[in-house]
């Protein structure tokens, strides 16, 4: 396994209706931002958003300007080995040092493992428990 640094995961809260996304994707293309990650879950009128970019000051600006309610969370970037057991080991290793995972994604995945993101919260303890 091996930790490459910090990345930042924006949480939205939108309204759970058509075109909301396709708005908020549109402005935040129009401000030259690529999406890295998302994931959005919808609930009673209102739907989730998790999102990474590649541009974190842009990001929150266009979230601003937009009038919407985030939140932002550092994100640990991790690779694991493709094998059996490696997410659970790392999973382990957090709880026994009382690190809770609050979100974990799945980026991507080739031969050489798995690269995940994960929220924590405490990330200075899951970083000397990733390395």
């Amino acid at each position: 396994m091996s930790y490459n640094g910090i990345m930042k995961e924006f949480s939205v809260t939108l309204a759970n209706q058509p075109g909301q996304l396709a708005t908020l994707a549109r402005r935040l293309s129009t401000a030259g931002i690529h999406i890295e990650s998302l994931a959005a879950i919808g609930s009673d009128g209102e739907s989730l958003l998790r999102l990474m970019t590649d541009n974190s000051d842009a990001t929150r600006r266009v979230l601003r300007e937009a009038g919407l309610h985030f939140e932002e969370r550092p994100v640990l970037d991790t690779f694991l080995p493709d094998e059996p057991g490696a997410l659970a080991e790392v999973a382990q290793r957090l709880a026994d040092a009382g690190v809770n995972i609050d979100s974990i994604y799945l980026l991507h995945s080739n031969a050489e493992g798995l690269h995940f993101a994960v929220t924590v919260d405490d990330p200075q303890a899951a970083r000397a428990n990733l390395t």
